[in-house]
């Protein structure tokens, strides 16, 4: 069995918080395990950086896993913490800013909402 770049070995451990490295005025992602019922994705964001509005199909788990974020979901900011979890909704706008840099997990789960 192949694993692709960046994928976890199988039965190994591993401190997520060191699987990505800051890199100034960047940030960086690590795709972990990507399948089409989800994935999991290191970011590192530095000072300054962020991610813009956006929406997607599916509802994702944000861990901060090193830092804070500033996170605004639907027009409501949060500030997340360091071991804390927030969750973005399917179809709901939502961005992310790194006021200080942050590393987190991202964990997009491909189950579609609505239209039952």
């Amino acid at each position: 069995m192949t694993r692709r770049s960046g994928e976890l070995p199988p039965g190994e451990a591993a401190k997520l918080h060191s699987l990505v490295d800051y890199r100034p005025g960047s940030v960086v992602s690590r795709a972990l395990v990507q399948s089409e019922i989800g994935s999991l994705t290191l970011f590192a964001f530095d000072k300054g950086q962020g991610l813009s509005e956006h929406t997607a199909p599916y509802d994702a788990h944000v861990q901060i896993l090193d830092g804070a974020a500033h996170i605004t979901v639907g027009g409501r900011p949060v500030d997340a913490f360091k071991g804390e979890i927030v969750r973005l909704p399917a179809n709901v706008p939502h961005a992310l800013e790194a006021r200080r840099r942050f590393k987190m997990l991202l964990t997009m789960i491909r189950e579609k909402k609505g239209g039952g």
